[in-house]
Formats: structure tokens, sequence, C-alpha cells
């Protein structure tokens, strides 16, 4: 058996969050708190935080690149959508997130925020639209950004890690 000695500094590129990357944090929950009850959707949803914690404090794992994290994640809500046509509930939901906890991984495009967003139309009884009207353009604006102020600040992570040639 191989044993790898892991060290706490290792887990996290940095310990804390910069003003920049608070600023930019606070600016998406924002804008989605004050769109919230203004349309028919929901736009202020918890995974949506979870994946601007990710892209802050992960910018290198596999999670927080664009790929998984707009289309993993686009893929889980429809899924839950689609599913939610049929039934609604808990349990649909939990199987909902089990069925995303195996495909995703497989389609190389795990982002862990999308398992949550599987089961948010099942609970909640989303519009039909939500996960192209909402979880794609919150996700489309939340990797751009990064990308961008990554960009921009010295204190911000190199965000999105290069695509490997071969």
């Amino acid at each position: 058996m191989i044993y790898v000695k892991y060290e706490w500094g290792n887990w996290m590129y940095h310990g804390r969050t910069s003003w920049p990357q608070a600023i930019w944090f606070l600016s998406i929950l924002l804008m989605l708190a004050l769109l919230d009850g203004t349309t028919k959707f929901t736009w202020l949803v918890p995974p949506f935080a979870a994946t601007l914690t990710i892209l802050l404090l992960l910018p290198k794992s596999p999670i927080a690149q664009p790929i998984p994290v707009i289309v993993g994640t686009t893929l889980a809500a429809s899924f839950g959508t689609a599913v939610s046509m049929i039934a609604h509930g808990p349990i649909y939901a939990v199987l909902a997130a089990l069925a995303m906890v195996i495909l995703l991984p497989l389609l190389r495009i795990y982002h862990p925020p999308g398992v949550a967003l599987s089961m948010y139309p099942l609970l909640l009884h989303t519009n039909i639209w939500f996960p192209f009207l909402v979880v794609l353009p919150v996700t489309l604006i939340a990797v751009s950004s990064c990308s961008v102020l990554s960009r921009l600040s010295k204190n911000w992570a190199n965000y999105p890690l290069p695509l490997r040639k071969g």
C-alpha cells in the first residue's frame, strides 16, 4: 500500500480570500438576491455560493474548471428538471443526486454543486426553463468573470488551468 503525506498547506492554494475576491463573491450573490422575486425564477440558489467558493479557493481543482462548472451543473439541473416533470419529492431528489454522482464523473464533468442542483427542481418545483435561464447564465457569468479577474488581479490565482496538449 502506498501512503501519501498530506500537509495542511497543500489542501488549498491559500488560506484567505482577498478583497477583490470577496467583492466579486458578494457582487454575484447580491445580484442574484436582487433578481430574486423580480421574475418567475428563483435566482439565489445555495449551490451557486458553493460554486463561487470552489472557484475562489480551489481554482486548480478539476471540479473548478469551466466545463465541469458550466456543463456539469447545467446537465445536472436539467436532469432534475426532467425527473420533476414525472414526479416530485425527497426520494426522487435523492435518486437524482445518486444518478449525478455516478454519471458526472463518468462524463468527466463532475462539479459537486451540480449534484445539489439536480435535487433542487424536485424539492422546490422550479420552472421548466430553470437549467437554461438561471443555471447556465449564472455559471457562465461566474466562470467568465473569474477568468477575467484572475488576469487583472495579482491577488487571484490563475484561472482556468490551460488545456493539456495531446
